[in-house]
């Protein structure tokens, strides 16, 4: 994935997880046109990791599948549900300078992503995010998910102090040396863990990039809002008492300018798509699976 020039120079480069789970039925198709949009008109080498939440249908075997016909896709699978355990996972171990996820539905316009990702390859900013509350978005949802989504970016504004206007949009990267800095404090593993990486980000003076989006309501999102809404009004709490006791300040965060440090390998071996294969009919009792 860390191609070079022509020049021997080698390039930035970007992954991106899609954080899955029982989306068997939609998986093949929102990763081919994924794929086949970067590979057309992406600048930067890349690579898209499907990590595969726990699912019970055959999101592994179809994840599997596409590492086979598609070069530039991998796929991880880990035992437990929550997306930001899955980001954290991937994130922590990637070897590329950017990481970046989007949600499976493919809800946000795929011609935000090179602006999305762009100031942190150029080390202008730190985080990008993309915003359906951007006044020049353009978004298609119902009245009460976008009444559910405004009240909680408000709550953040007035409890956390956030500077930052559309927390859960599910289209975000951030620089790979930064995020390894903050995960050790972000304690969420499931749908909160976005907020807490941006209040986290705010708290140590990173730069946060927000770009407006296209978004179109997913009618089958799985997210459970009430059970969500709970978590996330515990989370504000800890995050609040957090930051009161001065315990969100990181000293080893790195800043704008600094050489991104990022590994040779990835610290969990990966495994050819034969023995992925052979894995995916196994009992499965280690703890995740890596195709590639």
């Amino acid at each position: 994935m860390n191609e070079q020039n022509a020049g021997g120079v080698r390039q930035r480069s970007v992954e991106i997880v899609v954080p899955v789970y029982n989306e068997a039925h939609v998986l093949a198709d929102s990763i081919g046109r994924l794929h086949a949009y970067l590979e057309a008109s992406f600048p930067f080498p890349f690579r898209i990791t499907v990590a595969d939440n726990a699912s019970t249908d055959a999101t592994w075997q179809t994840a599997i599948g596409l590492t086979h016909r598609l070069p530039h896709v991998h796929a991880v699978h880990l035992d437990a549900k929550g997306r930001g355990r899955a980001l954290k996972h991937v994130w922590s171990q990637s070897t590329a300078d950017v990481v970046a996820y989007m949600d499976v539905d493919l809800s946000t316009g795929l011609e935000g992503f090179l602006p999305l990702v762009a100031p942190l390859l150029s080390g202008h900013s730190d985080v990008a995010i993309g915003s359906r509350l951007h006044r020049q978005s353009a978004v298609e949802r119902g009245p009460k998910r976008e009444f559910i989504s405004r009240s909680y970016n408000l709550l953040l504004k007035a409890g956390l102090a956030a500077r930052f206007s559309d927390a859960q949009c599910g289209f975000k990267a951030v620089r790979t040396d930064v995020f390894r800095a903050l995960a050790p404090h972000i304690e969420d593993n499931a749908w909160f863990f976005d907020t807490e990486l941006l209040v986290l980000a705010q708290r140590n003076r990173l730069r946060i990039h927000e770009v407006p989006v296209d978004w179109v309501d997913d009618p089958d999102s799985r997210v459970d809002i009430v059970r969500t809404a709970v978590d996330d009004l515990k989370g504000m709490g800890r995050m609040l008492r957090a930051t009161l006791t001065g315990r969100t300040g990181i000293a080893a965060v790195p800043r704008r300018g600094s050489a991104p440090q990022v590994p040779a390998t990835r610290k969990t071996a990966e495994v050819t798509p034969v023995q992925a294969a052979d894995a995916s009919t196994s009992s499965r009792s280690d703890h995740l699976e890596y195709a590639s």
